[in-house]
């Protein structure tokens, strides 16, 4: 696997096919010893769902694990969630444009134009489970 991304967390809850790990996102500021009088630093707790772990007995509540995903699964998550939805709108809006002069007119095609596809990826949505799913692995300062 070329790049990978990994965060640090702990395991939350632990479902029959789903492990869900919080990891906190924190900016490159939030370290800094003044963070905390400056209100420039940003720190977010978000829950993962990882449906890609080895054996579920591995795993216990509150164990310490790294969430890893390739980049590439990160660049397509972000051409599914953003690049295809804009090109989509762009081509609907241009096409509109093309037939009639009227503004509201072709901001509505635009959006609506993406319903279809909204539709889409809710029915096909545990197939994008299955290839934008994480790994994770247990970090070596888990103690038992």
């Amino acid at each position: 696997m070329g790049n990978r991304i990994k965060h640090s967390g702990i395991i939350d809850k632990i479902d029959d096919d789903c492990i869900k790990v919080r990891i906190v996102q924190m900016s490159a500021c939030s370290s800094c010893n003044a963070a905390y009088l400056c209100q420039a630093s940003e720190k977010k707790e978000k829950i993962v769902d990882v449906y890609d772990f080895s054996s579920r007995t591995d795993y216990k509540v509150g164990d310490t694990v790294t969430v890893i995903a390739s980049s590439q699964i990160g660049m397509n998550a972000v051409l599914v969630a953003f690049g295809v939805p804009f090109l989509i709108l762009v081509s609907v809006v241009f096409i509109v444009s093309r037939i009639t002069d009227e503004e509201p007119f072709m901001a509505l095609a635009g959006i609506c134009a993406l319903i279809p596809y909204y539709i889409l990826m809710y029915i096909l949505r545990h197939r994008f489970r299955e290839k934008f799913s994480f790994k994770i692995e247990k970090t070596d300062n888990n103690t038992r």
